[in-house]
């Protein structure tokens, strides 16, 4: 691109960034939690249909997916939700095609009282605008659509075809972008404006869900030394699950972008319920966790190391070994993947990057789930999952910083420009 169209393009993305920030308000005031994205997702679609892009509906239809390599299996709480899909079309495509993929749904809040302001009252203070799922990741959802927006105001519009996408399920299973990706969905390359802190990821984990279900043996509180409270029992099943978690970081020198990582490996008990009464020995307890994989790992192959483990390493426990915990699989079911270095897509990241920062394009490693996987694995594409500065995501006060938030527009545009090629919106510009 000429030097000039560059200087346009970025005072384009400016001039109209206040704009930006209260549509992404907007966005941030419609809860949308797993199976509540209806009406973030009418939003969407409203904003996308009035800037003449043509909008559908992708059920996450299990049937369609079940076969799939990168299906992870569904729970009673699956979002039944459509991910929207908006294409652009250019009259005549002398570009390379693009995807420009966010997802749409958040995690649970919390307590509201331990936020500073309700986290779906969006608040701007200074640099910051803060809200559950500003950073996490509606602001870059919504910085796809600037991007295109500071294109068209000064009169040009994508010389390939463009889909935005608006997807669901990506904090719980990733079956929403796969699901796009099996409707047919592909492109030269794509673009995820997750919270990535201004850089580029080289590498991710994978990531594996599941339940844990330990049954007790209720008794009267009265005569607890008879009875096995299974509460009690799930402690130490966290406590042998955190084994697996120790063996597998100190795998973490055998693979390629996590070989200096202290602890790229995290389990979690993110849940736990049990029992039924404060005066009865807790007849049963189960626990949602959470465990990361390496790029590479196959996810069957680690969950059934992971009930190996189990099996062998409760083998002692008085009660447990005679009554196994039951493990089901209820989510995540991701491999991770690595970006290769040297892509096309990622060179002109670089050069987009460079001109909206002034300071050379980073790549990092990072320990989450990213739907990146989707089209790196399964599509072969290069993804590009790269965006703004946040803060706290999936805790309390999430924010975004406005400045990074505001040049990562920038460079998603003037990456559209190069990748895409331009043409006039108008026919007979």
């Amino acid at each position: 691109m000429v030097q000039d169209l560059t200087q346009e393009i970025l005072a384009a993305v400016e001039a109209r960034f206040d704009d930006q920030i209260a549509l992404t308000q907007k966005l941030i005031a419609l809860p949308s939690r797993r199976n509540e994205e209806g009406a973030a997702q009418a939003f969407m679609a409203t904003e996308l249909a009035a800037r003449g892009y043509r909008v559908e509906e992708v059920e996450t239809d299990t049937q369609a997916l079940r076969d799939h390599p990168g299906f992870s299996p569904i729970s009673e709480h699956a979002s039944q939700v459509p991910s929207l899909v908006a294409t652009h079309e250019p009259r005549s495509a002398k570009g390379r095609s693009l995807i420009l993929n966010g997802h749409i749904d958040v995690v649970p809040e919390g307590p509201a009282e331990m936020w500073t302001t309700p986290p779906y009252d969006p608040r701007l203070e200074g640099d910051w605008l803060y809200g559950r799922g500003s950073g996490d990741m509606k602001a870059g959802l919504i910085a796809t659509l600037a991007a295109l927006d500071a294109l068209k105001r000064l009169g040009f519009q994508p010389a390939a075809r463009v889909h935005v996408q608006s997807v669901v399920e990506e904090e719980c299973t990733g079956n929403g972008a796969l699901a796009c990706l099996v409707a047919g969905y592909t492109a030269d390359a794509a673009i995820i404006p997750e919270p990535e802190d201004d850089k580029l990821v080289r590498a991710n984990l994978g990531v594996l869900w599941f339940e844990v279900a330990i049954s007790g043996r209720p008794v009267h509180v009265r005569e607890a030394g008879s009875g096995v409270n299974a509460i009690d029992a799930a402690h130490r099943v966290a406590e042998s699950l955190r084994k697996i978690e120790a063996r597998w970081n100190a795998e973490a020198p055998e693979h390629r972008y996590f070989e200096d990582l202290a602890h790229p490996i995290n389990f979690n008990v993110g849940r736990i319920e049990g029992g039924d009464w404060a005066s009865t020995v807790a007849a049963w307890c189960k626990m949602q966790c959470r465990i990361a994989i390496y790029p590479g790992d196959d996810p069957a192959a680690r969950a059934a190391e992971i009930e190996a483990h189990l099996r062998q390493d409760l083998g002692d426990d008085p009660f447990l070994s005679n009554s196994p915990p039951t493990v089901t699989w209820n989510g995540f079911f991701a491999r991770g993947y690595v970006l290769e270095e040297g892509s096309e897509a990622e060179e002109t990241l670089a050069h987009a990057h460079m001109r909206a920062y002034r300071a050379p394009l980073e790549s990092f490693t990072t320990p989450g789930y990213l739907d990146g996987r989707v089209f790196v694995i399964y599509a072969g594409m290069p993804c590009l999952v790269y965006g703004p500065l946040s803060e706290a995501i999936h805790g309390f006060d999430e924010r975004v910083s406005l400045p990074s938030l505001k040049r990562v527009t920038q460079t998603i545009a003037l990456f559209i420009a190069d990748w895409c090629g331009l043409e006039p919106v108008d026919a007979e510009a």
